[in-house]
């Protein structure tokens, strides 16, 4: 992966910085993730992983408590998860993933904000191709060998792991999240992951600079403030 990979997370970081309405995501997703799979994070492990993700973001204890409350009434709104393609401004590709209880509202809101940045929405597999859907760990540690081989023998298919700078990075198909989660804090008892989520990393990278980058900026934003967006991937890269 190397320098090439490393950018990449750069350019993601910079999409994560412009999220509007954190707590409010947070609290949907974790809400359907208990509403599908039951309230208690002990027995739903993908509950157990998304609420520690939420405390590392520091959505606040209230925030994650009425979520899990409002799950376990057994009503309320009926959530889908959608994924939305095409190109962004300046031409790098996009993927903006969504949670949505009318499909029609959502799409329209997103194809309105892709026609004001002049991008252009596309069809379903027009770009998600470029991208690999992972299960991604990074962690402190100077060791990857000693790690693939914990994983290995734990028969974990392990997509690529990567050593840098102090950081280990490994990466899964994201049905493998929960048996390398397992191993790996078997492993290392003490590890504090400094990310543990289910992603989608580009196969390349599209350089943006000055309008483009604005414009990208701009894009990101706006898609941001609309509340069924969870999370937006990209394969831009922005000049220092």
């Amino acid at each position: 992966m190397g320098r090439a990979f490393q950018n990449r997370k750069v350019s993601m970081a910079k999409t994560a910085a412009v999220k509007t309405k954190v707590y409010s995501k947070y609290g949907r997703e974790i809400y359907v993730c208990a509403k599908n799979g039951g309230t208690d994070p002990g027995g739903n492990l993908a509950l157990r992983s998304l609420i520690d993700r939420a405390k590392k973001d520091q959505v606040p204890g209230h925030v994650i408590d009425k979520a899990l409350e409002k799950a376990s009434g057994g009503s309320g709104e009926d959530f889908q998860a959608a994924l939305y393609e095409g190109i962004g401004p300046g031409g790098c590709m996009v993927l903006i993933s969504a949670l949505t209880d009318n499909g029609n509202r959502t799409f329209g809101e997103i194809r309105g904000v892709f026609s004001k940045c002049k991008a252009k929405l596309g069809s379903q597999g027009s770009v998600s191709h470029m991208f690999d859907h992972r299960a991604m760990f990074v962690f402190p540690g100077d060791n990857d060998e000693a790690i693939l081989e914990a994983l290995l023998n734990a028969d974990v298919d392990v997509s690529d792991i990567e050593q840098d700078a102090g950081m280990i990075t490994v990466l899964v198909p994201p049905t493998e999240f929960f048996k390398a989660k397992t191993t790996l804090s078997e492993v290392m008892p003490e590890v504090e992951f400094e990310m543990e989520e289910i992603t989608y990393l580009p196969q390349t990278s599209h350089p943006l600079s000055g309008e483009d980058a604005e414009q990208f900026e701009r894009f990101a934003g706006l898609l941001n403030d609309l509340d069924d967006v969870q999370e937006i991937y990209h394969n831009a890269e922005f000049s220092d």
